[in-house]
């Protein structure tokens, strides 16, 4: 049982990803994480889950370095990736990357193949085995790559030279190898069978788009075009035949990138997401699309829908194609009937992902997970609207959470209603009002539809707090002028509908309104910040991984091109950056503010939070900098975790709660 006072028995809880189903049907594989004996990690391992609902679930295997990525080949074999040695190999053999494994349906997992690049993306389809693996430019993979690595090693040398951009991406350097798409087949699986299919594509591949035909013959894969200097890249679709050969382009349109291709089940096109790169005047949106094979024809689907489709599936019959979108504080699951055009929203509340289906298009599978539940796996039929799946036997479920759900809402200015969870604890009344605290979301187009491990609002309700969940202007699952509302908007609208939404909060009688706090990370740390030149209605403000100084942000971050699309280039159109970053009213801050910042985070780079922590101390600001030089853009290992949570109970407790400051004891 999950106790949301103790952080240990938090961090303990099984959480599960991934879901993969047999050819057959008969076999539900999903990933389940727990703690390292050690507590330093958390370490995945594949489970059976009964997709009838009646038995037990079974754990498949175990490793100390975690296994990962399950998909079922042909024969029903389980293919997964993961660092363990190989017991077979020779000493010294056995690298710390991600191998190719196969678990028959009766005997040992056994190797099958570790590239010096390690294995990224995997897909099995016929007697095709499609992956990617990285590689360094001008050699070919295989041993020159290795030998190449070695060199490398060898001579002490981890410089990389970069003749385009991106250099970076989330918390990694993209060089000096790049990802190669390479398939073999399943049968015989050496590095001396396997073809490289994006030679012509090098430095470019989308390692996330990848997609292979049911009959094992196409790959699909997604290849980066540069459109200028001050636009960058859009995403291009290229098909080429897994035999090898020259691939050609199917989907490729000036001002779209393409995404999430799937094919139809007789391997004639693919649905995709084409997606509208953004302007200085119109946020970036998404539409579902059928693209023929021949590159001749793209054909818009869903016509009318309002919301952003995402992950689309195609039913194996071919009638109809299932995706996800945002919808009032949900992540529902929607049909697209193909003959007819209707759209049906399957599922009625939660969040949901990892959408398998039957073979004979009757049943759906998929990990639904809720702002009060972690994911578990579901089944629920494939027609018939607002379903409540039934929950399969798994690891992972929690018997209750420290307090209640609820909603509540307001209408703004222009019009528009901005809804919100409110999280509250246990004993929240009248006679006894609680503390508030307004957390803000990232994105920022995205909205507070689903758990969260990183910032989980129940393990403030078990010590008291109420939690705010709102989705301001710029959030999804409010149709498209909702995210315009906001779009290079920062500190307008998205500020007023938080505002709006808190004085609807702490009118309520079972909320201390002389008690409250603001937090947020990524955009919503950005917002924290702008929150605090704007107001000092909250007692303390805690900002993580946040945007601070937009002009400098504009040319670090590893996406500037996507960013100066909405915000405008520093030097020619600097009003938006001058209107909307929060450093040039750094003077106005009375608030506490606790600044919270990882050193490997490339999307919102360090020197944000070293100037943030700066700026507010030459102010005379009361604040506190907790500095994570090993994390990324977010705090991902169980004790770094721990230490932010209570440093940021020490903070509040001390602003909100008044009570004394209690140094964390490992810091």
């Amino acid at each position: 049982m999950t106790d949301f006072a103790s952080f240990e028995s938090y961090t303990a809880t099984a959480r599960l990803a991934s879901l993969a189903l047999s050819p057959d049907g008969t076999r539900l594989v999903t990933v389940v994480s727990t703690l390292a004996p050690d507590g330093k990690t958390w370490q995945g391992a594949l489970w059976e889950v009964d997709p009838t609902g009646e038995r037990e679930a079974v754990r498949l295997t175990r490793s100390a370095k975690g296994d990962s990525s399950p998909v079922f080949a042909a024969d029903g074999s389980l293919l997964f990736l993961s660092a363990r040695p190989d017991p077979l190999a020779k000493p010294g053999e056995s690298k710390e990357k991600k191998a190719l494994w196969r678990l028959p349906v009766r005997g040992e997992a056994a190797e099958v193949l570790r590239p010096g690049g390690g294995v990224g993306q995997v897909r099995a389809a016929g007697e095709t085995v499609l992956f990617t693996s990285s590689a360094y430019r001008f050699t070919e993979f295989g041993d020159e790559d290795n030998a190449k690595r070695k060199a490398r090693e060898d001579a002490g040398v981890t410089a990389i030279l970069h003749e385009s951009y991106p250099i970076r991406y989330w918390d990694a350097d993209l060089g000096p190898a790049y990802p190669r798409l390479l398939a073999a087949s399943l049968a015989g699986v050496t590095a001396e069978t396997i073809t490289d299919l994006s030679q012509d594509s090098e430095t470019r591949l989308s390692d996330e788009d990848v997609a292979l035909s049911p009959d094992g013959k196409w790959a699909v894969y997604g290849h980066a075009v540069d459109v200028s200097a001050s636009y960058g890249r859009r995403t291009e679709l290229r098909i080429v035949a897994t035999s090898g050969g020259a691939s050609r382009a199917i989907a490729s349109e000036e001002g779209f990138s393409f995404h999430g291709a799937t094919f139809t089940h007789d391997s004639s096109a693919v649905i995709a997401i084409r997606f509208r790169e953004s302007t200085s005047d119109s946020p970036h949106r998404r539409e579902l699309v059928r693209v023929e094979l021949s590159g001749d024809s793209i054909t818009p689907l869903a016509a009318g829908f309002q919301e952003e489709p995402d992950h689309p599936v195609v039913s194996p019959d071919g009638s109809a194609v299932f995706f996800t979108a945002s919808h009032l504080g949900h992540q529902p699951l929607w049909r697209l009937d193909l003959g007819t055009g209707e759209v049906t929203k399957l599922t009625v509340s939660g969040y949901y992902s990892d959408l398998v289906v039957s073979p004979d298009s009757k049943t759906l599978y998929a990990l639904r997970n809720s702002v009060d539940h972690p994911p578990q796996p579901v089944r629920f039929a494939a027609t018939g609207a607002d379903q409540d799946p039934e929950r399969l036997r798994a690891p992972g479920a929690i018997p209750s959470v420290p307090g209640t759900l609820t909603e509540i809402s307001t209408v703004v200015a222009d019009g528009r209603t901005v809804r919100s969870w409110l999280v509250l604890p246990e004993g929240a009344s009248a006679d006894s009002p609680v503390p508030l605290v307004l957390w803000v979301h990232g994105g920022p187009v995205m909205s507070w539809n689903g758990w969260t491990w990183r910032w989980n609002p129940w393990l403030m309700a078990a010590r008291g707090y109420a939690v705010l969940l709102p989705d301001p202007a710029l959030s999804t699952g409010y149709g498209p002028d909702f995210i315009k509302a906001g779009w290079g908007r920062w500190g307008a609208e998205p500020y007023t509908d938080l505002m709006a939404i808190t004085d609807v909060a702490v009118e309520r009688a079972d909320i201390d309104a002389s008690r409250t706090a603001a937090m947020g990370g990524s955009f919503g740390g950005y917002m924290a910040n702008w929150i605090a030149t704007q107001t000092d209605r909250f007692r303390a403000i805690v900002t993580h991984a946040s945007l601070w100084h937009l002009d400098a942000f504009s040319g670090a971050t590893d996406s500037s091109y996507f960013w100066m699309r909405e915000m405008g280039d520093p030097l020619t159109q600097p009003e938006r950056i001058l209107a909307n970053s929060p450093h040039l009213r750094v003077a106005d801050i009375k608030t506490p503010m606790l600044v919270i910042h990882g050193d490997k985070d490339y999307r919102v780079p360090i020197g944000e939070g070293h100037r943030l922590y700066f700026d507010l101390v030459r102010h005379g600001v009361n604040a506190k900098y907790l500095y994570y030089p090993t994390e990324n853009h977010w705090i991902l290992t169980p004790g770094n975790s721990r230490i932010w949570y209570e440093t940021v109970w020490a903070f509040l407790a001390e602003h909100v709660l008044d009570q004394d400051w209690e140094r964390p004891e490992l810091l």
